[in-house]
């Protein structure tokens, strides 16, 4: 046993405990990371919880005011930006107390404060040593930047993140060959220099260690050295190869924007490039977690196979695991003598749809939610529609926004009226078609997944869109969203519009309103006054609005669109525990006068499932409290 500056050690290894200056009771070393790791909040001590913490704290790290207090973070009276942790970054509210100075703007969250005054660690051969520090530093185990709190080592100028010192060792080879650099040219592993350098790959300085070629001065990242010469990212069609040499094979990339972020390529470092789309990425864009395709498998002999074996449709859709969506039943012909499929069994529904084009039905379509426009396949037994393109979506498909493949389904599995919020617009309820990861609860209307995230043009800007996620500050140019995912202009001009603003429809029709409204972008005039004429309120000019030319009628799209725009009503459910369907409709009178059958809750302006029968009626949320959904 042996005290260390306030630390009292009992035991090594695994079962390791410390007295630490800052709590009455010892302290268990866990070595899955929970003592440094943020996620997991209060499991330093199995002996008491947070009422038992020390009330002040005087820290080594903070001397120069009165000791730190624990307080609520709720209660406090420090704005927002005053409210971060002086060494993580994180706020006080992502914890149910935290330390706070009285006398200036210091905090330190309870993991902070808890941590050792001095450790030792296997990444390292000497002691290290708490500090502070108000700058940058980087970080000699990830070589990443980090500010605030970190261990030093005075013998050797080692610092590393706190939560760095519970990382395995990582031993870097001191000479490699690599796939970014020419094959007779070996790196060598260099420590920290004293002057400035820029990495030949990325084009970004370099920190910390690095590698080195002694033929010709060659120098990168030690990440930037094991990036791969080919790779494959979800959102395009072929395979990227690393270049260096991007004028030469397409003097316009001088303007080139990379196409997954969406912010300029420096032409004199490496890219990764498709030639045949003139598609450019940053590297360490295209291999990032979120775009880079892990099922692709590089074959080094047969560069043809690769593109063959990994080769994905226009929109994401997998050619290897595509599942087509009906059976034809029957054919007419239709142009030029082409067959067409005049009836079908889609795998979505019980009965044959047949193919119309019957104007005029205000129906929705069950797997887009959106009005019926022509042609399109309808079930003469239930009221069940289809688009045509609808019928015809890929039954499997691969999208940017999510790792894995996704699987088109009628009906969401985890609801029990397969209701779902989508991860793209963020609309919910929606009860149409889903794009579904099982695994990870991930949802897609179909609206969404019909964007294109290659480049395309939209009637609301000049330029084309391409998929991207925002820098952070960035808002959608229409409804101020701060979604990390946005469709950002290529041309790099700063204009930005989310999922929900593009998928909202070009033309709608408003309850018995005689004519169609149609989506307008700017000002229909010059006035200076903008009003909804459904609501009477204020319009912000800056927004987009509907309008009836011929009517000069403007409005809201919220006023247009409904509370529930992709929710189709009059889909019917059968439960276990009641003898008839119920139907999912939304009571727009009544006045409180009918009551849930379930929580015996007034029935207001909500959404319900009623059964026309018997009068049964029970609020959506309260449908699991009866039975088993059977579809």
């Amino acid at each position: 046993m042996t005290n260390t500056n306030g630390i009292i050690k009992y035991g090594e290894g695994a079962m390791e405990l410390i007295q630490h200056f800052s709590h009455p009771h010892p302290l268990l070393l866990s070595l899955d990371g929970s003592v440094l790791d943020h996620d997991h909040r209060y499991d330093l001590c199995g002996l008491c919880k947070e009422s038992e913490l020390p009330h002040q704290l005087k820290h080594p790290l903070h001397p120069k005011h009165d000791p730190l207090t624990l307080i609520n973070p709720v209660e406090t009276t420090k704005s927002i930006e005053d409210q971060s942790c002086n060494s993580c970054g994180r706020f006080e509210w992502w914890y149910p107390s935290a330390y706070t100075c009285s006398g200036c703007t210091f905090n330190l969250c309870i993991k902070c404060a808890s941590l050792s005054l001095t450790t030792k660690v296997d990444i390292h051969d000497h002691p290290l040593t708490l500090m502070q520090k108000s700058t940058q530093f980087i970080c000699d185990h990830c070589e990443k930047e980090g500010k605030g709190m970190f261990y030093f080592c005075a013998a050797c100028s080692f610092m590393v993140h706190p939560e760095c010192t519970l990382s395995p060792l990582v031993v870097r080879p001191p000479i490699i060959k690599a796939d970014i650099h020419d094959e007779d040219h070996p790196l060598t592993l260099v420590q920290r220099f004293l002057i400035s350098l820029t990495c030949n790959a990325c084009g970004n300085d370099i920190k910390g260690r690095f590698y080195f070629c002694d033929k010709c001065s060659f120098v990168v990242h030690l990440e930037c050295a094991s990036l791969p010469s080919v790779v494959k990212v979800i959102r395009h069609d072929h395979p990227l190869n690393l270049i260096y040499s991007l004028p030469a094979i397409n003097p316009l990339s001088l303007h080139s924007v990379c196409q997954l972020c969406v912010k300029m390529v420096d032409i004199d470092y490496g890219v990764y490039y498709c030639s045949t789309c003139d598609f450019v990425a940053h590297l360490h864009c295209a291999t990032s977690k979120e775009e880079k395709d892990e099922t692709f498998m590089q074959n080094s002999k047969d560069e043809e196979s690769i593109e063959s074996s990994t080769s994905m449709l226009e929109h994401g859709i997998d050619e290897s695991t595509d599942m087509f969506p009906y059976v034809v039943k029957k054919f007419k012909p239709g142009v030029d003598g082409i067959e067409i499929a005049a009836e079908i069994k889609h795998f979505s529904h019980e009965h044959d749809l047949k193919l119309t084009a019957k104007f005029g039905i205000n129906e929705k379509c069950d797997a887009c939610t959106r009005y019926i426009f022509t042609p399109y396949y309808a079930c003469a037994q239930c009221r069940f529609f289809l688009h045509k393109h609808c019928a015809e979506l890929s039954r499997r498909m691969r999208h940017p926004l999510h790792r894995h493949p996704l699987m088109l389904l009628p009906r969401a599995t985890y609801d029990s009226d397969g209701s779902f919020g989508c991860d793209a617009c963020r609309r919910h309820p929606c009860n149409g078609f889903t794009y579904n990861c099982e695994e990870c609860l991930f949802n897609l209307d179909v609206q969404c997944s019909l964007l294109p995230y290659n480049k395309f043009t939209h009637d609301s800007h000049e330029h084309g869109l391409i998929f991207s996620r925002l820098p952070k500050g960035r808002k959608c140019n229409n409804c101020d969203s701060d979604e990390e995912i946005h469709f950002c202009c290529a041309d790099n001009c700063g204009f930005a519009l989310d999922f929900k603003c593009l998928t909202m429809p070009h033309t709608m029709w408003y309850e018995q309103h005689e004519h169609p409204f149609t989506l307008c972008y700017a000002p229909e005039d010059d006035s200076g006054e903008y009003y909804c004429d459904i609501c009477e309120k204020e319009r912000d000019p800056r927004c987009w609005f509907y309008y009836c030319t011929d009517c000069i009628y403007p409005a809201h799209p919220e006023c247009i669109l409904g509370r529930f725009p992709n929710i189709k009503f009059g889909k019917t459910h059968t439960i276990d525990n009641h003898q008839h369907p119920l139907a999912f409709v939304h009571k727009t009178s009544g006045h409180g006068r009918e009551f849930c059958k379930v929580c015996v809750g007034r029935m207001y302006l909500d959404v319900v499932y009623e059964c026309a029968k018997c009068n049964f009626i029970v609020h959506k949320w309260c449908l699991d409290e009866i039975g088993t959904s059977k579809g």
